[in-house]
């Protein structure tokens, strides 16, 4: 797949693209909270690799001044702080001085070692929690035309996969960075130390090995960046169909979902198979590189040794221990350079990942809560919109709604799917903001009060009756976590929930399952119900929320909703007209306006839209306007093409 596809198919590209250094924001962000841990991490790392590289100069210093005697064994720890004194004078001695100091180094690198992983771990670890939670904290907290235009698979690929990769570079890769940065300084300085001039043809590939490390960088990362964007695109469609199995299963269209689910793996097996093509050729060239230097070296200083004089233009003399030492630490030295590349690789993966992460905690809200707003005190229930105007993307969605409920009356909104119904009411609840005009709750605008108090003021019974993973109980006091086990049950009564709740397995302690799924759609309706009924709002909103019930549970859960809307300012969506003919008001929209509004005889005489759909739902079709069969069908092209539209 392309690059300019797969940003089409990222909703994070645009605020992704106005990331900048994601990698500094995120230290800077994150890591101040836990530099205790991570400069734990760090010091031990350096005493860890300086202590391992003590055993084999020990072994060289040995094989020079205890086997072969050509040097004085004071003479060749310079570096050692130690009295000469406490240096043994017999081969002997020294022999098991060697072995002692070897033992030690061991010993003590293991406990730095130790301490080195406990302090990158933990560094990680909390800032993984913290990114994760944050992430998540402020994807909840956006307005819903956010959740309208992305796709769950893509946001849970942001909160598990990207997050993840952050936690592996910040432990395994900067663990890495700081071993290898320190064995890489180490080593150099020891090599000069030794012998300069061979120390030199050991660095000579150490430019070409940066160089070659750069175009990596250059070429890989914006192939990690598809990567990711095709990993979120293969989440969405799997998570779709499988929250869709039932659907896929009963229309027969497996093979057509499996076909999808396949080219929507092949994009991301193409974008992947890019980027490990690139790598597996940087990998295997680095350790070329890395060999010609090693055979080099090991070829000047073997000349060096067994000729005794130093080869063309090279000056002085190299023991037999010290071309022993050489060769070990110019392996150590090589083979750390090219492991560079490796870190460098999860630092791509991790940065395109982060700018991934904060391009979701970058994503601009419509809602603005003011910082001075007071909490909604409401004394009557009054709902008042003032020419009420709304749309996404400048394409209007309701248009001058505009229309008064006094507290404890109730007022239905009926009219075709698609004329903006849902949407008038989630503007009472902000899930949206008006783009003018304004809505009042006893003379208060809801945009001067806070959310908080707004919400909790509005209970909301919806078609999807969702329920949480969890108990009976948890789900009823969900939003009223502190109700006693007596308000639980006077709520389900209400809700006519107590009666089928008694006879579950564990009665309010049942599990429900994922969604509710072991329940049934008019239980999990009324488990819903009483989830409003306990909550005791002020005002109420009911969204269809009869509509996918049988006839025998929608007339229980009616009578539950008589009650509920007892003495409360009540707002009801409906396509069963029959649910909401005794309303005080009945509003019917068309395309985003309102056509018609008064009570269900006045309607039914003015002989308009709502007299025309309460004949198709008294099965009156034959009866019907040719006109409004015919704009029937225009709007039901239209929705079709606007889903299909969605799809592609």
């Amino acid at each position: 797949m392309s690059s300019a596809a797969l940003d089409e198919d990222d909703p994070f590209e645009e605020q992704r693209e106005e990331v900048e250094n994601p990698m500094k924001r995120l230290f800077l962000a994150y890591g101040r909270d836990y530099l205790p841990q991570v400069t734990v991490g760090i010091l031990a790392s350096v005493f860890a690799r300086l202590l391992d590289l003590l055993p084999p100069l020990m072994l060289g210093i040995a094989i020079d001044a205890v086997f072969y005697e050509d040097a004085l064994f004071s003479e060749q720890i310079p570096l050692v702080l130690l009295p000469e004194a406490w240096l043994p004078a017999g081969r002997t001695g020294q022999f098991w001085f060697t072995v002692a100091v070897i033992a030690g180094a061991f010993a003590f690198g293991a406990g730095f070692h130790w301490l080195r992983n406990w302090g990158f771990n933990a560094f990680a670890q909390h800032i993984q929690h913290d990114v994760r939670t944050d992430t998540y904290d402020k994807m909840q907290r956006l307005n819903m035309e956010f959740f309208a235009d992305k796709q769950t698979g893509e946001m849970m690929s942001i909160l598990s996969n990207d997050v993840n990769r952050l936690e592996r570079f910040l432990n395994d890769g900067m663990n890495s960075l700081f071993r290898l940065a320190v064995m890489v300084v180490g080593i150099g300085g020891l090599l000069l130390w030794i012998n300069w001039q061979l120390a030199l043809v050991a660095l000579l590939p150490v430019p070409v090995i940066a160089g070659f490390t750069y175009l990596f960088i250059r070429t890989i990362q914006p192939k990690y960046a598809e990567v990711r964007s095709s990993v979120g695109t293969l989440n969405s469609r799997l998570e779709n169909n499988l929250g869709g199995i039932q659907v896929i299963k009963s229309s027969n269209t497996e093979e057509y979902e499996s076909d999808r689910v396949d080219d929507v793996s092949m994009d991301y097996f193409d974008a992947n198979w890019d980027a490990i093509r690139t790598r597996i050729k940087f990998f295997p060239g680095l350790r070329v590189l890395a060999g010609i230097g090693f055979v080099f070296t090991f070829v000047v200083g073997g000349l060096w040794v067994f000729r005794g004089a130093a080869p063309g233009p090279f000056t002085g003399d190299l023991s037999v221990g010290m071309f022993v030492v050489f060769i070990l630490y110019t392996q150590r030295f090589i083979w750390p350079m090219a492991q560079f590349g490796q870190i460098i690789n999860m630092y791509q993966r991790a940065r395109a990942s982060s700018a991934r992460i904060f391009g979701l905690m970058d994503e601009p809200s419509r809602l603005a809560e003011n910082p001075d707003a007071a909490d909604l005190v409401v004394d009557e229930g009054r709902v008042v919109y003032d020419d009420v105007t709304f749309g996404y993307e400048e394409e209007p969605i309701i248009e001058g709604v505009d229309f008064a409920v006094d507290g404890g009356e109730t007022l239905a909104l009926v009219g075709p799917t698609g004329a903006g119904k849902s949407t008038v009411l989630k503007l009472l609840l902000r899930m949206y903001d008006v783009d003018e005009g304004g809505i009042e709750i006893d003379g208060q605008d809801v945009r001067d009060v806070t959310l908080r108090s707004l919400r909790q003021s509005i209970g909301y019974v919806g078609q999807s009756s969702y329920l949480f993973y969890g108990t009976v109980r948890e789900n009823i006091t969900y939003g009223t976590f502190d109700a006693t086990d007596e308000a639980v049950r006077e709520a389900a009564k209400a809700a006519e929930a107590h009666e089928f709740i008694q006879n579950l397995p564990d009665g309010y302690d049942t599990m429900v399952g994922e969604r509710g799924v072991k329940l049934s759609g008019g239980q999990r309706q009324r488990v819903t119900i009483a989830r409003a009924v306990l909550k005791d709002p002020d005002v109420l909103v009911l969204d269809e929320a009869t509509s996918d019930v049988d006839t025998e549970t929608e007339m229980l859960i009616q009578r539950s909703l008589d009650r509920l809307t007892t003495d409360r300012t009540t707002f009801a969506i409906a396509h069963r007209l029959s649910t909401i003919k005794d309303a005080d008001t009945i509003l019917v929209l068309d395309d985003g306006e309102i056509v018609e509004r008064g009570t269900h005889e006045d309607l039914l005489d003015a002989d308009g839209l709502y007299a025309h759909l309460w004949g198709v739902q008294a099965g009156e079709i034959d009866e019907l306007p040719r006109e409004f069969v015919d704009r029937a069908q225009r709007r039901a092209a239209r929705l079709v093409e606007d889903a299909e539209g969605d799809d592609d």
